[in-house]
C-alpha cells in the first residue's frame, strides 16, 4: 500500500535544507489538511498559525532559546512552521459558529436535526467542563487528532516534518497574542525537506512488534 510506504518513509526530521521550499500549490494542500481533520462532535477547537516568511519564523524561534535552543535552527531552516493552538474555553458563540457553518454546508435537512445536534454537542462540552473538569485538555486531544492527520498527509506528500513540544509555549502565546484570542499553543510542527546533514534521515525505523501492541479477540 502507498499509505504504508509513506508511513515507513516518515520520520522526525532533525535538520532542514533552508534552500528547498514548499510550493504554493502544496502550501494550499497543507491548509486543507488542517481544515479537514476530524474532531470529537466536529467541535474544531483549534487555530493554526503558519509562518513561511523569515520574519514569521524568527518570531516563533524566540520561543526556542535557553533550554530549548536545540530547536531554534530547525524552526529557522524549515520551509514553513505551523503552531497548533487549542481553545482555552469552548463558548456558546463558538458552538453556534460551528452549527451555522454546518447548516450552511447542508448538513441539516430538518431544523429539528440542527437543534438536536447542537444539544448533543453541548452535552459533551458541558460534561468535560463541569463533570470531568478537563475541557482544555479535551480540546488539546482534538488538536492532537489533527496533528496525526497532518503528519500522515505530509508523509503522503513527501514533505518532511518535525513535531516539537520543546519550545517555550507561554512565550509563544505572548508573541502571537494567542491568549487574547482565546487560544494557547500546544505543539509546533516544522516542515520542509531534509538536509543531507540530517543524522536521522537514514536510520532504520524502530517500532514495537505487532505481537507486543495488538491483541486480536
Amino acid at each position: 500500500m502507498d499509505l504504508i510506504k509513506s508511513l515507513e518513509r516518515r520520520y522526525s526530521t532533525k535538520a532542514f535544507d533552508p534552500n528547498k521550499k514548499i510550493s504554493d500549490e502544496d502550501q494550499k494542500t497543507i491548509e486543507n489538511l488542517l481544515q479537514l481533520s476530524p474532531s470529537s462532535t466536529n467541535v474544531q477547537p483549534w487555530h493554526f498559525t503558519i509562518a513561511t516568511s523569515d520574519q514569521g519564523k524568527e518570531r516563533i524561534a524566540k520561543a526556542a532559546e535557553g533550554f530549548y535552543i536545540f530547536n531554534k535552527q530547525k524552526v529557522l531552516d524549515a520551509s514553513a512552521v505551523v503552531v497548533f493552538s487549542a481553545k482555552t474555553e469552548i463558548t456558546d458563540d463558538h458552538l453556534y459558529k460551528v452549527l451555522d457553518k454546518e447548516a450552511e454546508d447542508g448538513r441539516y435537512a430538518d431544523p429539528q436535526f440542527r437543534k438536536d445536534y447542537h444539544n448533543a454537542r453541548k452535552i459533551f462540552v458541558d460534561m468535560h467542563k463541569y463533570d470531568y473538569k478537563d475541557l482544555q485538555h479535551w480540546a488539546e486531544k482534538q488538536v492532537y487528532l489533527n496533528l496525526g492527520n497532518f503528519l500522515l498527509g505530509l508523509a503522503q506528500m513527501k514533505i518532511d516534518a518535525l513535531p516539537m513540544e520543546g519550545l517555550d509555549m507561554k512565550l509563544l502565546d505572548q508573541e502571537l497574542g494567542l491568549r487574547e484570542k482565546g487560544f494557547s499553543s500546544s505543539i509546533v510542527v516544522a516542515l520542509g525537506y531534509a538536509d543531507e546533514s540530517d543524522f536521522n534521515k537514514d536510520l532504520p525505523k524502530s517500532r514495537l512488534s505487532k505481537a507486543d501492541i495488538i491483541s486480536n479477540i
